[in-house]
């Protein structure tokens, strides 16, 4: 866990891998609970029996799901204190590259792109990767915006 204390702190480690989360199991009671939360209920992610047979061979974590992920596993990477508040900004270049079938462990990269002085705060742009234990691919890549509040 890197700790930076203040915005200071992060402006000079801008351009800096921070390193990865530990790993985290995803379940097929967390791909329901966020089938039932978003109204996604696509037999590959809930129907084990069904989705056995089909492309992916069990069900598979909605991709808005692994990136809901982001937020904890980043946080278990680095944290900012001296702050106000953090607030999620939103996200540029989100892709999921490759499937998270069920059972499968995953977890973050987080590298520093950018800090930019906004109204209110700070703009960090943060490049995060989420990656499955033994797959090639990784599940998500997302630049994550973040605004530090001091």
């Amino acid at each position: 866990m890197r700790v930076f204390h203040g915005v200071e702190e992060v402006r000079q480690a801008v351009g800096t891998r921070l390193g990865y989360s530990g790993w985290h199991a995803v379940t097929q009671e967390q791909i329901d609970a966020f089938a039932q939360a978003t109204g996604d209920h696509q037999w590959i992610h809930v129907d084990p029996d069904k989705a056995a047979r089909g492309p992916f061979g069990s069900t598979i974590a909605h991709g808005y799901l692994t990136l809901s992920l982001v937020s904890m596993l980043a946080g278990r990477v680095y944290r900012v204190d001296g702050l106000k508040m953090t607030i999620n900004y939103g996200a540029d270049k989100l892709r999921f590259p490759s499937p998270v079938p069920v059972g499968s462990r995953v977890r973050a990269g987080v590298e520093l792109l950018s800090l930019t002085p906004r109204r209110g705060g700070h703009l960090l742009k943060a490049g995060v990767t989420v990656e499955r234990e033994g797959g090639g691919k990784p599940a998500c890549v997302v630049e994550r915006l973040s605004v530090l509040v001091p």
